[in-house]
């Protein structure tokens, strides 16, 4: 599959909806799971399926995300023939130009992809949570012979207005496809996941931008337009957990879903490891003050406190008589003595004060990257 396929990895969303955490990175860059970060779930299943060829399209605040991608070595990507290379907007003879849509983001780098020239082309988004071999993908879009290949999910029939439905016949063929619909056919979820055969796709974008026909989002125009002119389009059913991570709510049930050992992700699975970048850090250290129980706590903590079913990311401070109950804490935060926090996500480098209260009981609580609660100005 080296040059059959490549991913396209769309990374540029600001992720408005997650509030505070997305004000100094963008969302596949927000933290998850005590270790990772939310792309690192995108970039490994590239790995574990054997795809060597990664552009990331960056956009808003690409600092930290293109820092920790970095050349793809944490992904083994980094090989004589295969790499990720970080894909950005930038100034040509025609001026300077913003991605405009996702399809927009593909168009503009065509360059890129006409270099590796492959048969395929997978596009994915960096801000969903989900474990998947995209070569199965792969393999039911031949078997279709399909020109475009959408990977769905089944959702519960009462929240199918909040996806993109894809209506089929009884082979998987999309016959349809309703955009967040009031009235939903069929519970068939796009996951925002798509197998295009990169020939077609090519022609379609160029067409249109010769022509001046608007095609700058694939849920909005592409899709649509390959419906019309009776492409060959199909559904992959995916069988598996899959999480979009766009709001407080989902993001922070994402993270409580995450702790256990037999969480659905499988997360010690060794045979489809999710891998990241290695921040180095010290071992863990817990006191004789503390109560740990169903938590994960990762490298450099200090806990002297309560720490109850929530997650402690890398060297996050834990300080004597602080209680953490529901919560997912990013890294460097600090926990401060006598402070509680309950069903709450605190920010990297954060800082919760002494007998501080932060308490998401009726909902969810954000603490923003360094933000201080309960902290005199001075400190």
């Amino acid at each position: 599959m080296k040059n059959e396929m490549i991913a396209l990895i769309l990374a540029g969303g600001q992720g408005s909806r997650l509030g505070k955490l997305t004000q100094h990175v963008a969302k596949p860059a927000v933290q998850f799971g005590g270790r990772y970060r939310i792309i690192d779930f995108a970039l490994s299943n590239c790995a574990n399926s054997g795809i060597a060829n990664v552009g990331v399209i960056t956009q808003y605040q690409p600092l930290l995300l293109n820092d920790h991608i970095g050349n793809g070595s944490s992904w083994g990507l980094d090989g004589i023939n295969s790499g990720v290379t970080i894909l950005q907007p930038y100034s040509a003879a025609e001026g300077n130009r913003w991605f405009a849509g996702t399809s927009d983001a593909v168009y503009q780098n065509l360059a890129y992809i006409d270099s590796i020239n492959p048969k395929y082309v997978l596009i994915l988004s960096g801000d969903h949570i989900v474990k998947m071999d995209y070569d199965d993908m792969l393999k039911c879009h031949k078997e279709n012979k399909a020109s475009l290949t959408v990977a769905v999910i089944d959702v519960p029939l009462e929240e199918a207005f909040r996806f993109g439905i894809m209506n089929t016949d009884s082979n998987d063929r999309i016959v349809e496809f309703e955009e967040k619909p009031e009235n939903p056919k069929s519970t068939k979820a796009s996951m925002g996941i798509y197998i295009f055969t990169w020939a077609r796709l090519r022609e379609v974008l160029v067409n249109a931008d010769k022509s001046g026909v608007d095609m700058r989002d694939f849920g909005g125009n592409v899709i649509p337009a390959y419906l019309k002119a009776g492409e060959r389009a199909y559904t992959y059913n995916f069988q598996g957990y899959w999480k979009d991570v766009g709001t407080i709510q989902s993001l922070w049930q994402a993270n409580m879903e995450y702790i256990g050992e037999d969480n659905e992700l499988h997360s010690r699975d060794r045979n489809w490891k999710i891998y990241s970048k290695n921040l180095i850090a010290p071992p863990n250290f817990i006191d004789d003050n503390a109560d740990v129980k169903d938590s994960l706590v990762v490298d450099g903590c200090f806990v002297s406190g309560d720490v109850h079913h929530s997650i402690l990311s890398t060297n996050v401070q834990v300080k004597e008589g602080a209680l953490i109950e529901d919560s997912f804490i990013m890294s460097g935060a600090v926990i401060c003595k006598g402070a509680h926090v309950k069903r709450a996500i605190v920010g990297e480098n954060a800082i919760i004060g002494v007998d501080a209260v932060i308490d998401g009981t009726d909902e969810i609580q954000v603490i923003g990257y360094g933000e201080k609660v309960g902290v005199p100005d001075e400190a």
